[in-house]
């Protein structure tokens, strides 16, 4: 510990993450088809200005796939991201389902990325209550050609994390 400017001791936090990174063929079946959906989504992307397409896909509990993908607009604020425009779904049309696991992926027009691509704040955040909301931990699949990331739930992605908590 150091003295800082007031008189006080400063510490320092450390926080860690593991994520797992395999090749697709190391995937279960489940995780393969989940991360399949995601891919196809792209294909329903509607990205005229950006020329990203993005997809995701949620598995829910009952086992059904519920899929997305981002929607631009011209006026650019007003578009939406894939994994809110999934989960918005998923948590409108089955409020009693938990999101077991959350598929990504993301193309340019000429073919998906070689680098996993991690959700935005504003998505992370919509990750996080939708696994606050439900109280059971949300797998992350992050896709590309070469790797695909693996978190075991959305700490992962935002390790220091505002939720309604804080608002008690």
């Amino acid at each position: 510990m150091q003295e800082n400017k007031r008189g006080g001791t400063m510490k320092q936090i450390k926080l860690e993450i593991t994520i797992e990174a395999r090749h697709y063929d190391e995937l279960t079946e489940e995780d393969r088809r989940l991360i399949d959906s995601a891919c196809d989504a792209t294909q329903r992307s509607y990205a005229p200005y950006s020329h990203f397409s993005v997809g995701a896909a949620a598995l829910l509990e009952n086992g059904m796939v519920i899929t997305g993908t981002n929607q631009e607009n011209a006026a650019y604020p007003s578009g939406l991201c894939a994994e809110r425009t999934t989960l918005f779904y998923a948590n409108s049309q089955y409020p009693d389902q938990a999101v077991r696991t959350l598929a990504i992926a993301a193309r340019t027009e000429n073919d998906f990325l070689d680098t996993p691509i991690p959700p935005c704040g504003a998505c992370r955040q919509v990750l996080l209550e939708t696994e606050k909301r439900y109280g059971k931990p949300m797998r992350i699949l992050l896709y590309s050609k070469t790797d695909i990331y693996i978190l075991e739930n959305v700490g992962g992605l935002l390790p220091l994390s505002f939720d309604g908590d804080y608002l008690k």
